[in-house]
This record gives structure tokens, C-alpha cells and sequence, in this order.
């Protein structure tokens, strides 16, 4: 501890040894301001941000030179996806301490990459853009680039809550409670995330889960800086659903005609053409055995006739079941029930879909399989920060085998220091060299390079 006169080293005494000046108050405003810190410290490790932010904040209002105080208050901000407040602590700080001060690696690893700084400024904008419209009662905008927003910084936890305030207006209380379980995930203690969630486990207790039906345009128009964007909406708006439910069963219509009124009508015809020719067959079969070999062929392509008929109600049959299941699919898509919507879709045979149905089925597969694939992430990172290393590279190898660069390699990244953590260090090698091959982000980049230098000084190889 330095003296605030002089700056020289303080000893146990309540005086300076240099300017004898008494240091008993400012000793005892250091004290403080360490324990606050300390604090803060420890509910950051819990994960009780808003909490830490308070405490590093009164940590500061007593000694706004406390370097550790400034720079861990930097790291929270940034951990719940406000960037702007951590890099402005990270500079005061540096400053402040311009040498050896941990602050410089932090403003170096956001600065130096341009794509993190270009998605920093687009949340910015956006979430921005999301309170205008909020203002001018563009709520429906707003909950779209809010969306974005999230896509953008997950970690965002004013627009987790923001996003669930819009939800809660438009009394969808389940999707506003999986928005606030996201913020909760982040900033465990925060109380506007506990009293949102209180209040719609009320509305949720006393009307029960309530189911909405999203109601959007062909098109969907919001202003993105000073351009105007126009993109077509998802399948999920209401026109869209209405005619492909149409287009669906009308087919479905359509193969039934065929399968219930023109087949039996052409099987009962081909069956009394075949007895009456049989019958004739027989009635002249002993004055005509020359005609006996044509006669033989003809009832043979009859009776082809009629085994093509049959083959023909087999497959309008199958039709008609395999649009069925797929129509079962797209209304469990439609409520976000997608596990029922992927059970049913692997009763579906694309192969025997026309053109709308199988743009259909390739939407829902492809937009099913993002959910999965983020949910298995997020599975993986809960378990890996539970410490369940083995749970966790199950949950990441599944999103690894589908696709490897998955999240600009963030899957490879934990997936390598999970093994590591359980001493298997050939495939932690493994992982940390496909980490290289598939992230842009710096940060990844150094550290996956340092571990694999070390692990290949120590005499570890890429496991087979």
C-alpha cells in the first residue's frame, strides 16, 4: 500500500515513514474497499452478477484506484454482454496503471478483432433500434431485432429481459419464462429477471400454458440504420401456413379421389373384361386350339393389368400416409414441439413428395436441426461448467459430428479441454488442432495453439 501524499510504502504503523503523515483513515478506506471487493469476487464465481456489479461498484466509490476492483467490474459487464461499459472500466483502468496491468490483454483480445468489434457495434445499433420501436409501439419489430440482438450476444441479459417484457405484453408467459431462464443462466440473482418470472408464473398458474399461433406478414419491413430491409417472412405466419396446408390437402384430396373412385372403377372393369374373354376362351377353346397361345398371352397381360392396379392403391396408399405424417410434423413445428415434429418426420419418405413438399420437409429439417444442435450446446456448456467433463464431450461430439465449425469452432474448443480435464491428452491434442482448423476468433486461436505445443513437448500424439 502506497502513501497518498508521498507515495511511499506503508508499514503496520498508522503513519508514513517518509512524510509522517497519518495514513490510519485511508488504511482503513483501503480495508473497505478490498472487502467489497472481495465480495464481488465471490459472487462473480457464483454467477450473482448484478450482485458483484454492486459491490465492485461501492468497492470503487472507495478507492477508485483499486486496479483489481476496475478490472474485474470490466469482466462482469462484459460476461453479461455489455461491452461498451467493460472496455470504458478497462481503459480507466489502464490509464491508471499503464504497466503490468492485466486490463491491456483484455482491451487487445476485442480490439484486435474486427469481427468482434463489428458485431459489438451491430447488438449496439440494434438493441437501440429494438428501444425505438419499443417507443413507438412497433412491438413486433422490436421483438425481431431483439432476436437478432440475441444471435448476436446470447449473453445479453437487458435483451433477454426486454425480449420477455414484449412476450409478457402479448401474454405469451412460456416464451417470455425460456427468455428469462436464458438471462437467469447468466446473472442468476438479477432482480428484474426474478420479479418477470414471478409474475408469469402467476399468469402460467392461473390460466395454465397458452399456446399462440404466430400472426405475420408475407413480408416483414424494419429499418436496420438508415436502410429499410424487407425480407420474406418464416414459414410460420399464418398466410404462409394457409397455403401450404392447402396445397397439402388438396394433394391429399386429390391422391384419395384416385385411390378410392378411378382405381377400383379401372380394377372392376379390367376384372370383368378378363371373365368375359375367359369365358369366351372356354366356350371355343375346342373348335379354336389355334387361338389357344394368343388367348394365353392376352389373360397373362390381363392379369399384369391387374396386378399394376393393385401396385397403383399401394403406392397412392403409402402417399396419402407419408403426407398425413408429414402434416402431423409441420403442426407440431408450427407450436415448437420439435421433438414430436422429428419423430414424426422420420416416418416421412422425402422421395415421395412433390416440390412444395419437399421445400417443406427440407425447412423443418434444417431449422429442427439448428435447435437441436443449439440446445445441445447449451446442454454441454451446463454440464461442462458443472464439471461433468464425460456428459459434456457426449453432448459437444453430437454437434461435432454434424458440423465441426459449429459456432466458429467454440464446440472443438471446449470439447479439447474437456478431454484435457480428464487426462486424455491424445484427444485433447486432437481437439485443439481441429480447433485451429476452424475458428477465426484470436483468443481460441492462442490458446489452442499454446496447449498443443505443450502437450506435444510432453510427448502426446493425435489420437487415432
Amino acid at each position: 500500500m502506497k502513501c497518498y501524499y508521498c507515495g511511499a510504502s506503508l508499514d503496520y504503523t498508522d503513519v508514513c515513514p517518509d512524510c509522517d503523515a497519518d495514513v490510519h483513515i485511508w488504511k482503513k478506506v483501503n480495508r473497505i474497499s478490498n472487502h467489497f471487493y472481495n465480495e464481488g469476487l465471490s459472487r462473480a464465481q457464483v454467477r450473482d452478477l448484478s450482485g458483484a456489479i454492486a459491490s465492485l461498484q461501492m468497492s470503487l466509490r472507495y478507492n477508485k484506484q483499486n486496479i483489481e476492483a476496475r478490472n474485474l467490474l470490466g469482466l462482469v459487464y462484459y460476461e453479461m454482454g455489455e461491452t461498451v461499459n467493460a472496455l470504458s472500466e478497462w481503459v480507466i483502468s489502464k490509464s491508471m496503471m499503464p504497466a503490468d496491468n492485466p486490463a491491456s490483454d483484455f482491451l487487445v483480445n476485442v480490439q484486435k478483432s474486427k469481427s468482434e468489434l463489428e458485431k459489438t457495434n451491430q447488438t449496439i445499433k440494434k438493441f437501440n433500434q429494438s428501444l425505438t420501436y419499443c417507443r413507438d409501439g412497433n412491438y413486433d419489430l422490436a421483438v425481431i431485432q431483439l432476436k437478432k440482438v440475441i444471435d448476436l450476444n446470447p449473453r445479453m441479459v437487458k435483451g433477454h429481459q426486454l425480449l420477455a417484457l414484449l412476450y409478457m405484453r402479448e401474454e405469451r408467459y412460456d416464451l417470455a419464462m425460456r427468455s428469462l431462464r436464458h438471462a437467469e443462466k447468466i446473472d442468476v440473482n438479477n432482480t428484474n429477471t426474478m420479479r418477470y418470472k414471478m409474475e408469469c408464473k402467476e399468469h402460467l398458474k392461473a390460466n395454465g400454458k397458452l399456446k399462440h399461433s404466430r400472426e405475420e406478414e408475407d413480408t416483414v419491413t424494419y429499418q436496420s440504420g438508415n436502410d429499410i430491409i424487407i425480407r420474406p417472412a418464416k414459414f410460420t405466419d399464418n398466410s404462409a401456413v394457409k397455403t401450404v396446408v392447402s396445397l397439402l390437402i388438396g394433394a391429399a384430396i386429390g391422391i384419395a379421389v384416385v385411390c378410392f373412385l378411378v382405381i377400383p372403377e379401372v380394377r372392376q372393369q379390367a376384372n370383368s373384361d378378363a371373365s368375359a374373354q375367359l369365358v369366351e376362351a372356354n366356350q371355343t377353346i375346342s373348335t379354336r386350339e389355334q387361338t389357344i397361345s394368343g388367348l394365353e398371352d392376352e389373360i397373362e397381360s390381363l392379369n399384369e393389368q391387374l396386378s399394376s392396379s393393385e401396385t397403383a392403391t399401394d403406392s397412392a396408399q403409402s402417399q396419402v400416409e407419408n403426407y398425413s405424417s408429414l402434416l402431423s410434423a409441420y403442426v407440431s413445428y408450427a407450436e415448437e414441439d420439435y421433438t414430436t415434429a422429428s419423430e414424426l418426420l422420420a416416418e416421412v419418405d422425402s422421395e415421395l413428395l412433390d416440390d412444395n413438399g419437399k421445400s417443406l420437409y427440407d425447412t423443418m429439417v434444417a431449422d429442427m436441426q439448428e435447435e437441436t444442435m443449439a440446445a445441445a450446446l447449451e446442454e454441454g456448456l451446463d454440464l461442462y461448467m458443472d464439471k461433468d467433463y464425460e456428459g459434456a464431450i457426449e453432448k459437444f461430439l453430437t454437434i461435432a459430428e454434424t458440423d465441426p465449425s459449429y459456432e466458429d469452432g467454440k464446440v472443438d474448443y471446449y470439447l479439447a479441454f474437456a478431454y484435457n480435464y480428464l487426462e486424455d491428452y491424445e484427444n485433447a491434442l486432437k481437439w485443439f488442432q481441429i480447433t485451429l482448423e476452424n475458428t477465426s476468433d484470436s483468443r481460441m486461436k492462442s490458446t489452442s495453439t499454446s496447449m498443443s505445443e505443450d502437450l506435444i513437448a510432453r510427448g502426446y500424439s493425435v489420437a487415432e
